[in-house]
């Protein structure tokens, strides 16, 4: 630039660097080359300071004019590169999502293969070998209440009972079930004798988790109510039952309490050289069937219980409750 300079002749450069900025700015194509016309249009050294640092050369009252140009161009250049970052950037994502669309109506190439939970494979064997021997399956809801829970059970309020199955409680007088066994009175209720079923499900307790105790977990109750049932009959059944789900291992019955069934066991079978307990059981206390409107001279009956979880454990060589519930696929892809 000559050392005098005219006002024309600033105005004569703005005009050209407005009209060179505007097809730059157009024809740029991604945000870094923005970034670029950004920095050499309006940065420290860019051109338009260039034009005005040669302002100073003007007399005084001419420059106000050239600044107040100056000004409407730089504001016309930061408009103009933000439509057209905004432009590029939106262009941007209309191809990618053209690149990446997937058709969510389109059948699957590859299914990968599923297999059942072990518990759930668990409670399918024993529900199965139960089925073979004439049982059928009775569910019912996972919120009781206290009188189906305990009450019709022979637990009263108060009774030591309750304290072995803490739960958790509901408003009024519900709760959480704390076994299946209250699947059992409804079915009576509902199903005069002779039956024989089974009711497996999910149930709750306050338990603290460890490596054998969890809050939630699950139960097969197994209940028999027919004339002339003795012990003979339960102990034949569970037998059977625990020969075909272990093989054939020693079985034995240790004298235990129950508050619904009397006499009542706890049944153990000899796992791999020791004597594991499995299971409880018992003949229908007459209190229970008195209860049900059930002459107890003339109906008898027994019942069985058993958790799902130690069964599994014991089946598979798990060693800690909690990697049933963890969905850690590590885990549940071995079975």
């Amino acid at each position: 630039m000559s050392a005098t300079v005219s006002l024309q002749q600033l105005t004569d450069q703005l005009e050209h660097l407005e009209a060179e900025a505007a097809a730059a700015i157009a024809n740029a194509s991604d945000a870094a080359t923005l970034e670029e016309l950004r920095v050499g249009l309006l940065g420290k050294k860019g051109r338009l300071s260039g034009v005005l640092g040669a302002m100073g050369r003007l007399p005084g009252e001419e420059r106000p004019l050239v600044g107040q140009r100056a000004n409407r161009l730089k504001d016309q250049v930061q408009h103009l590169l933000g439509a057209r970052l905004e432009a590029v950037r939106n262009a941007a994502m209309v191809e990618r999502l053209e690149r990446e669309r997937i058709d969510v109506t389109a059948g699957c190439s590859y299914v990968p293969p599923g297999h059942r939970h072990p518990l759930q494979s668990t409670i399918e064997e024993i529900v199965d070998i139960f089925a073979g021997l004439g049982y059928r399956v009775s569910e019912g809801p996972e919120i009781e209440t206290d009188h189906y829970n305990f009450t019709a059970l022979n637990i009263p309020e108060h009774h030591p009972a309750r304290d072995m199955q803490d739960t958790f409680y509901l408003g009024g007088d519900r709760l959480l079930r704390t076994h299946t066994s209250p699947v059992q009175i409804r079915h009576l209720e509902a199903n005069p004798p002779p039956v024989r079923v089974i009711a497996p499900g999910r149930v709750y307790r306050r338990d603290a988790v460890d490596a054998t105790h969890s809050p939630v977990f699950h139960q097969v109750e197994v209940l028999a109510l027919d004339e002339g049932l003795d012990f003979s009959h339960l102990r034949g059944t569970v037998t059977t039952f625990l020969q075909q789900f272990f093989g054939d291992l020693p079985v034995r019955f240790r004298a235990s309490y129950f508050p619904f069934t009397e006499p009542s066991a706890e049944v153990d079978v000899q796992w791999r050289g020791r004597w594991l307990e499995v299971m409880g059981c018992g003949m229908v206390d007459p209190a229970v069937l008195e209860g049900l409107g059930l002459d107890p001279e003339r109906w008898s009956g027994f019942a069985a219980g058993l958790g799902v979880e130690r069964f599994c454990m014991v089946r598979h060589g798990i060693d800690d409750i909690r990697r049933l519930f963890s969905s850690d696929l590590r885990f549940l892809e071995q079975f």
